[in-house]
């Protein structure tokens, strides 16, 4: 007997379905079932139980939601889907609970994954916080929101965004134009989090003034970075001596960031990676928090969870 869901409004109906039936065709390959529609009643069917179940429950919590006035995407499915399968989809209600802050357009900007909420309280908890996962896990995106928001209710009095340029070996000097022009091309996915949530004009105003800095990682050697929400990008990229460096610029009032995929070390030859070597000496440390994320809190194209998990059993081979 397939499962039936009974909904009151046909516009619920319609907004879990999806434009032009997304988001069941996309449960409909997730969990290999099949799903009917007529009306105000949804049909859920397949020759594996639990999978109709997981299908089924899927639906229920992003009715949930629907019924609250919120709107869903296909993402929204999408990680409602992923946290099914790992048994943490009665947390889904709770990512659409708290606004992180709002985009430049107003829209809110919320936890995806229960990965993702828990990477963003340990950001609020802990004066310094290492977000360690794969690309499209949001780890850089989320903390540069957060620093755009504790900048705008003045927790903090400046932002600095930090890479190291491992391509160019930190040696930007034989690149054509000034400083910011050579190291831009590095540092475009911080750009893009301040964009989202400030704007450009916003963003290069900031910049201006001093209050945003973006900077290379060898640009911080000798400071002390008080008052200030620091986030050092790509970090699985740094050697343990700029690692050590860049840890010990933390100053009084001041949040850090170290983010990074441990599968992505670009370093030379035998080099150790910073981040690899921090992790292992500092995992003890109260006051520390060490967040790991995985393809569960991927919230890109689905096939980007895919083949980061057939590129994770290629490794182990």
């Amino acid at each position: 007997m397939p499962n039936i869901i009974n909904i009151d409004s046909l516009d619920e109906a319609q907004a879990l379905i999806g434009a032009n039936d997304a988001h069941i065709t996309y449960l409909e390959e997730e969990f290999d079932v099949k799903i009917h529609t007529l009306g105000n009643e949804i049909t859920v069917s397949g020759d594996d139980e639990e999978n109709v179940e997981l299908a089924e429950d899927v639906l229920l919590h992003l009715l949930k939601i629907i019924q609250r006035g919120m709107s869903i995407s296909l993402r929204d499915v999408q990680s409602a889907a992923m946290m099914a399968k790992n048994d943490t989809i009665e947390y889904l209600q709770d990512l659409y609970n708290e606004e992180i802050a709002k985009d430049v357009k107003g829209k809110s900007i919320k936890a995806k994954t229960t990965g993702q909420r828990q990477y963003v309280d340990s950001i609020r908890k802990h004066d310094l916080t290492f977000g360690i996962g794969p690309a499209g896990t949001g780890k850089t995106f989320l903390a540069v929101v957060i620093a755009c928001q504790m900048l705008r209710e003045n927790q903090v009095k400046r932002i600095v965004l930090t890479r190291p340029a491992v391509e160019a070996g930190e040696n930007l000097g034989f690149l054509p134009g000034d400083l910011k022009e050579k190291v831009d091309p590095y540092l475009r996915p911080l750009y893009d989090g301040l964009h989202a949530v400030l704007g450009v004009e916003t963003t290069d105003r900031l910049i201006e003034r001093g209050v945003i800095e973006v900077a290379p990682l060898a640009y911080m050697r000798g400071r002390t970075l008080n008052e200030a929400f620091v986030i050092l990008d790509e970090a699985q990229n740094t050697t343990e001596m700029q690692m050590k460096m860049f840890l010990t610029r933390l100053g009084f009032g001041s949040k850090m960031i170290v983010t990074g995929d441990e599968t992505q070390i670009d370093l030379p030859g035998s080099t150790k990676s910073g981040l690899v070597e921090s992790v292992k000496r500092l995992e003890n440390i109260k006051g520390i928090a060490i967040k790991r994320m995985d393809e569960t809190d991927v919230v890109r194209h689905p096939l980007v969870s895919k083949i980061i998990l057939a590129y994770e059993k290629d490794t182990q081979l």
